[in-house]
């Protein structure tokens, strides 16, 4: 068998990449990944409707978060009206002040660095690694050795003169990253793990569920995730008084009491609509199915790209087991010059597919932070392609 690094480039047809997805889904056009709603969504929203709790008081709310803290094991489960409010409350909890870095990698969704932003701390973007798209971590420790210095319990970057307060891993297209290593690495440094788990929903490293591993984790339930609350997320923690601090963040900061409103700390409105949780725990019903289906999808991608040289269908990572939330090719480094146009040839076809996220220290809002060498990132972004991923495709 020829080695890849004998590839002829003049071997590759970007045509050949399409029809090779078509024999999995067919001809007919095919979104990115939509919900789908087989269970009991209508029956528990229009309870809802029909009890007159739609807001953020009413039993869903409270069994959504029940059942999110069964399914991935930890202790407590906090429901917000999205991923991104997940984070920002998180990382507070964490203990992220303004002024503060915290890495992150820049192969992630803009959510992270915002959530980062929002608090006037800054983020500090490091490398990803090839075998998961997650912190490359023994890159990480060699940068962190060279460019950091420990004083007084705090973990201070040797440039700005700043603390290193956290440190934000990413679980990128649901596939778990070396997460159990950057916890070693984390508490050398004494950094804080707030764990990115917004796409991993049904993932886990060696045995246990992503978003578990550091002092708090939070999941996406957006309309493209795998299970979907129409807009949604969730904080998970085993501590209780994280617990107990995120539920009352979320709600205002309000003081229990039989009619006044009393708020003793600036708070926030981020507590989760009973008609969202309504549809997370009909959704949670029919999880088992999505990942059946998502995994088979992948075998069906595998099996269809399997003679092609110079294109990689991404598996999932050693000693993990993968919720598959978005299926991607990977493109041998001889033929990154054609994702574009592998892109445009999908779309016109009525495909929709899409490149990863654009690398967020190559956005303006993020041109001037903190950053170690990237060019692990730089790469996969020329190499990355989403492809169809509902459950409902196979």
């Amino acid at each position: 068998m020829r080695q890849k690094s004998q590839l002829c480039i003049n071997e590759f047809n970007p045509d050949d990449v399409l029809e090779a997805v078509k024999t999995v889904i067919g001809p007919m056009p095919a979104s990115l990944h939509e919900p789908i709603f087989k269970g009991n969504e209508w029956h528990y929203v229009k309870d809802c409707i029909d009890q007159g709790f739609v807001s953020s008081v009413g039993s869903y709310v409270k069994q959504f978060e029940s059942e999110i803290a069964k399914y991935t094991g930890a202790k407590y489960a906090i429901a917000t009206v999205n991923g991104t409010a997940a984070l920002h409350l998180a990382l507070i909890l964490a203990g992220v002040k303004p002024g503060d870095e915290v890495l992150a990698p820049s192969l992630t969704f803009v959510a992270t660095g915002n959530a980062i932003s929002y608090i006037g701390a800054t983020p500090h973007f490091v490398d990803s690694c090839e075998v998961n798209f997650g912190i490359d971590v023994g890159v990480l420790r060699l940068y962190l050795e060279q460019n950091t210095v420990i004083k007084n319990g705090h973990c201070f970057n040797k440039k700005t003169g700043c603390v290193i307060r956290a440190i934000v891993p990413m679980h990128v297209f649901g596939h778990p990253c070396n997460i159990a290593e950057i916890i070693k690495l984390a508490e050398e440094f004494k950094l804080v793990v707030v764990e990115d788990a917004a796409e991993s929903l049904g993932s886990f490293y060696m045995g246990k569920h992503t978003g578990t591993f550091g002092l708090l984790g939070i999941f996406s339930f957006n309309g493209n995730k795998t299970i979907t609350t129409g807009g949604g997320g969730v904080i998970v923690t085993d501590d209780d008084h994280i617990a107990e601090r995120a539920k009352y963040l979320s709600e205002t900061a309000k003081q229990p009491h039989n009619f006044s409103y009393i708020h003793n700390e600036i708070g926030f409105n981020y507590r989760m609509p009973n008609l969202n949780a309504a549809l997370g725990c009909a959704q949670l019903e029919c999880l088992p199915s999505f990942l059946k289906s998502k995994r088979a999808l992948f075998h069906s991608y595998q099996k269809a790209f399997s003679g092609m040289d110079f294109v990689t269908i991404v598996r999932e990572p050693p000693s993990c087991w993968s919720n598959y939330w978005l299926q991607t090719m990977l493109l041998n480094e001889k033929v990154a010059s054609y994702q574009e146009n592998i892109i445009k040839n999908f779309l016109n076809a009525g495909i929709l597919v899409r490149p990863v996220w654009r690398p967020l220290h190559l956005l303006p809002s993020f041109a001037s932070v903190p950053s170690a060498p990237l060019p692990v990132t730089t790469k996969l972004a020329q190499r990355l392609i989403n492809i169809p991923s509902s459950a409902g495709l196979i």
